[in-house]
């Protein structure tokens, strides 16, 4: 079903054509019309699915459909949980709505640039804000901005927010913006926290689920290949030497090995960066840009790059370390193989990380064989397992053991009567 069958008003259907996109994806062919509808939406869909177009363009219509003279009242708010992320959601705002008779001023705050000019923008006049939720409140304790025109409120990967302490400033935003609004939640997994925060934001949201969207299916092949720690480094440069490797993703654990990594690899004469929470906004802005144009072939980085990072043609996604887990591993191999093209994402493993992969390997319904390359073979023998310590009793008696003791009594007593 091509855009057109939604009833958009057309300047954002020639935007939606313009950008290359003829068919809606299968999140945009469900939700679109139930927000254009106006319910209160709770989706669940992986990243990469074309999320953030289903709440962009019904908002678009309906926003240009009510759009009032004069200054720009935030009429929609949009939380995510990265800088990037809320950069792109911002972007896709402006590029579908360029074409209206009234363009929406679109306005993101994030965090790493300065709060008063963010502060000042707001007060000239604003049609749509996004934001980061830990800026947005920052700027929400300054009390200078008027949210009482609001309606539409949107949570973009809300299971990524909760991770990041969201659900206790949640009462904040709820008490500063209107009680009628329409509200859209997306988040790509469904921890047992987000029942309880979806029902703080709206008590009877129309559930949308895709479950067929995993994208450990079909179009990326994975491959697990058991390395020892200290040769992880030297099979990487093995890989890229060899492999037609275009643009590679490579996670690590942390930002000072995304750091240390890169700059080796430099070293050994390859385009490599990091990217990571660490680096001034700029320069993060910098770095994707850079990797996006093909000018660095292989990006370092932690979980940050995960979620959300709309970046075309990456080759290959490397998981250098094991991410904690299931569902980053789906995130982060979700970098690759976008948009129907084939992807290969490749897992080193050690002895170390054998039961752990184990139980990604069955949280994501997969089985992969492994694989050991010639030079880089795993030696040396796994380390025994440890049972792990027996409990240490206190010096009092425990509820349990006096319980047992009661009832022996009692029955001791029933006996002797």
């Amino acid at each position: 079903m091509p855009f057109l069958h939604f009833s958009l008003l057309s300047p954002i259907v020639q935007a939606v054509k313009e950008s290359g996109y003829t068919h809606p994806t299968p999140i945009q062919e469900k939700v679109i019309p139930l927000v254009l509808e106006k319910n209160d939406i709770l989706a669940r869909a992986q990243t990469g699915s074309g999320k953030s177009a289903s709440f962009v363009l019904p908002i678009l219509h309906l926003w240009s459909l009510s759009r009032s003279e004069g200054k720009g009242k935030i009429k929609a708010l949009i939380l995510t949980p990265t800088r990037e992320l809320t950069l792109q959601v911002a972007q896709a705002f402006e590029s579908m709505g360029k074409h209206l008779p009234i363009k929406p001023k679109v306005l993101s705050i994030i965090g790493g640039e300065s709060i008063g000019d963010q502060l000042y923008a707001i007060q000239q006049g604003c049609d749509i804000l996004v934001a980061t939720s830990g800026r947005f409140l920052d700027v929400l304790k300054k009390k200078q901005m008027n949210l009482s025109h609001l309606e539409f409120f949107v949570l973009d990967e809300a299971d990524k927010m909760l991770d990041l302490g969201f659900a206790e400033e949640l009462e904040l935003i709820l008490d500063a913006i209107p009680q009628k609004r329409q509200n859209l939640l997306f988040s790509a997994t469904y921890p047992p926290k987000m029942e309880s925060i979806a029902s703080k934001i709206t008590p009877n949201p129309i559930h949308v689920t895709l479950e067929a969207e995993m994208p450990t299916v079909q179009n990326i092949h994975q491959r697990v290949i058991e390395v020892n720690p200290e040769n992880r480094g030297p099979l990487l440069r093995h890989l890229l030497n060899t492999e037609k490797w275009e643009q590679v993703l490579v996670f690590m654990a942390n930002k000072r090995a995304s750091d240390n990594i890169a700059a080796k690899f430099r070293k050994y004469g390859f385009s490599a960066d990091s990217f990571n929470g660490d680096l001034l906004q700029e320069d993060r802005n910098y770095v994707l840009e850079q990797f996006k144009k093909k000018k660095i072939r292989i990006l370092f980085a932690t979980d940050i790059a995960a979620r959300g990072l709309d970046i075309d043609d990456i080759t290959c996604v490397v998981n250098f370390d094991l991410p904690r887990s299931p569902a980053d591993y789906i995130h982060r191999i979700g970098r690759t193989g976008r948009a129907g093209k084939s992807g290969l994402a490749i897992s080193f493993i050690g002895f170390a990380e054998r039961d752990h992969f184990a139980l990604i390997e069955k949280r994501s319904k997969i089985k992969l064989p492994r694989e050991q390359i010639e030079g880089f073979e795993l030696i040396g023998t796994p380390p025994p397992k440890k049972k792990g310590p027996e409990p240490v009793k206190g010096k009092g008696k425990s509820k349990k053991d006096k319980a047992r003791e009661l009832a022996a009594k009692n029955t001791k007593d029933s006996g002797n009567q």
